[in-house]
């Protein structure tokens, strides 16, 4: 019996802390044939969360890495997570509502490599309550984004960006169901432009 060869897809891993459904979204696109990515793992910081659920009935490996055995040392658990990382040849990282602060030295080891979801226009509104702040400013589209990760937070280079309408009567939770469709169609087309575009061999 010969062994498979290896994918020549990257190997990505997702990073999640919840419901994960965007990274549901990244691994059904990931089954299309013609996908240029596939997902490797998906991680999570928090036990029990429904993501973990998701992948692993998708038949995603589906780990947790719990961050509050680590205190206040972010890095130690940053390199515990790299380490899990080096072990599975993951390539690429998507961050998918992993709500974590990245130290400077995550962020340096995978430059270029790792990629986030926000839900709104960068660079409008950094940070959170992204949908309660666009409809206080009586802003007339709201949107998601996918970006490189730098160390700021939520300023690295946009990748891409897809828009929704605010409607009156919006919401932050009715705004929000709206962007989370937007993200679901956006981020698996945004990864997979940007697996295609870099040369990992």
């Amino acid at each position: 019996m010969t062994t498979p060869a290896p994918s020549a897809r990257p190997r990505v891993a997702v990073l999640i802390s919840g419901s994960g459904t965007n990274m549901a979204a990244l691994v059904e696109a990931a089954q299309a044939p013609d996908c240029p990515y596939e997902v490797a793992v998906v991680i999570s910081n928090v036990a029990g969360v429904a993501g973990l659920d998701k992948a692993r009935a998708a038949g995603i490996e589906a780990l947790t890495l719990e961050h509050r055995p680590y205190g206040k040392d972010r890095e130690a658990h940053e390199r515990a997570l790299d380490a899990l990382l080096l072990e599975r040849q993951v390539q690429l990282i998507a961050l998918a509502g992993y709500m974590r602060l990245l130290t400077p030295w995550l962020v340096g080891k995978w430059a270029g490599r790792m990629v986030n979801i926000h839900p709104s226009l960068l660079p409008l509104y950094p940070g959170l309550n992204t949908h309660a702040r666009a409809i206080e400013a009586a802003d007339v589209e709201a949107g998601c984004t996918i970006h490189l990760v730098t160390e700021g937070v939520d300023e690295g280079p946009i990748l891409g960006q897809a828009r929704v309408p605010i409607l009156p009567g919006d919401t932050p939770e009715t705004l929000a169901e709206r962007v989370k469709g937007a993200e679901h169609q956006l981020y698996p087309r945004v990864l997979a432009d940007f697996a295609r575009s870099l040369n990992l061999s």
